[in-house]
């Protein structure tokens, strides 16, 4: 079973990953262009990767096609949504949080790649009660 601590490690390596590829590219590209870069790193380096697949929406019996998609989900555990913005607005975060909640993941990251640097203040991570209830080790 996944554990608090294992996540935390992955989130790390997926916000490292991110790092790279913006020291290598610098900012003002187009968002699919790190989204592709960042998962050709990931998937290199043995993480598995999913990209902009439909989230399944279900309301009380009916399935609604509302063509919701995330960026990048690595190891069937984060999800990982790309902006390149002047600055992270409260909607990414709700769009994130939606998507963690809607797919039952335990920790999503945004990245906004239009920044001087992304540990500094071109990221955000987020915990759902599904990461709370893991194993801490």
């Amino acid at each position: 079973m996944t554990t608090q601590k294992e996540i935390n490690l992955l989130s790390r390596a997926i916000i490292g990953y991110a790092i790279d590829v913006h020291k290598e590219l610098g900012p003002r590209l187009l968002e699919g262009i790190y989204e592709k870069c960042l998962a050709h790193l990931l998937i290199q380096n043995g993480y598995s990767v999913a990209r902009q697949q439909i989230i399944p929406l279900n309301f009380r019996g009916l399935n609604l096609d509302c063509e919701l998609r995330f960026d990048l989900l690595v190891n069937e555990q984060i999800i990982v949504e790309l902006k390149t913005v002047d600055e992270l607005l409260p909607i990414h975060e709700a769009q994130l949080l939606t998507y963690l909640k809607l797919l039952k993941k335990p920790k999503g990251i945004l990245i906004n790649f239009n920044c001087v640097n992304i540990f500094k203040e071109g990221q955000q991570t987020f915990v759902t009660e599904h990461f709370r209830v893991l194993s801490e080790e």
